[in-house]
């Protein structure tokens, strides 16, 4: 059952704390599964670590990076001269925001940067990323906007554009 009432909104202290809380626990999943990665893949398996090894372990900490940074913009909370919080920032735990997009990408890409300590096979799953891009693409702008139906003409226009045709 839905609570009646008004939704309880977060003041500027909440989102900033809440925001420095979460950046914390995707800081951690981060250097967690990098950990993981180069600990097995560099320290028992040396002998099959590649250079396109190499090159996806940076791409998945630039991926890392990227995403880190841009939260890390997207909540940066804004002080007074006092100390008190003005602004605190964009709450990163708004659901469907854009910062649940980037916190999916860095948690795909963590499972797939564990995953792929079995087996290489798991980076094509990287793949999922640009097909949920397109996904909301489609389903945002491009559907909305080749479907939509054609604007009504109503009783007075039809007949204005009927003269205009037959004084042609």
């Amino acid at each position: 059952m839905a609570p009646k009432g008004k939704v309880a909104t977060k003041g500027q202290k909440q989102i900033a704390e809440e925001n420095k809380q979460t950046l914390i626990y995707y800081r951690n999943i981060m250097f967690g599964a990098s950990a993981a990665y180069v600990v097995v893949r560099l320290l028992w398996w040396l002998e099959s670590f590649t250079w396109l090894h190499w090159l996806l372990l940076i791409f998945a900490s630039s991926v890392y990076f990227g995403c880190y940074q841009f939260m890390a913009f997207m909540a940066k909370a804004k002080y007074s001269s006092t100390g008190s919080v003005v602004d605190g920032g964009v709450d990163l735990n708004m659901e469907n925001g854009m910062a649940e997009h980037v916190k999916d990408i860095l948690l795909v890409t963590a499972v797939i940067q564990v995953l792929s300590i079995m087996t290489d096979y798991f980076w094509l799953l990287w793949l999922v990323i640009p097909g949920r891009a397109f996904y909301l693409l489609w389903t945002t702008i491009l559907a909305p906007w080749f479907f939509a139906p054609a604007a009504e003409v109503d009783d007075k226009k039809q007949k204005k554009m009927e003269r205009k045709m037959q004084r042609r």
